[in-house]
């Protein structure tokens, strides 16, 4: 999570964006159990969907 790299952390958040698919409670608790470590690239990638479908 304290991946500098910019391609790893766009990569963490395209994981928990695929995964937010099936899971998305898991997805949102663990974006704000983690937002201090988490990039906001990583952030961003992970709830996309999630609020492109106004879930949150």
């Amino acid at each position: 999570m304290d991946e500098q790299e910019f391609f790893l952390r766009k990569a963490i958040g395209w994981t928990l964006r695929e995964y937010s698919k099936s899971r998305s409670d898991v997805v949102i608790d663990y974006v704000e159990k983690h937002s201090q470590r988490l990039s906001n690239l990583s952030k961003r990638e992970a709830l996309k969907i999630l609020k492109k479908q106004e879930f949150i």
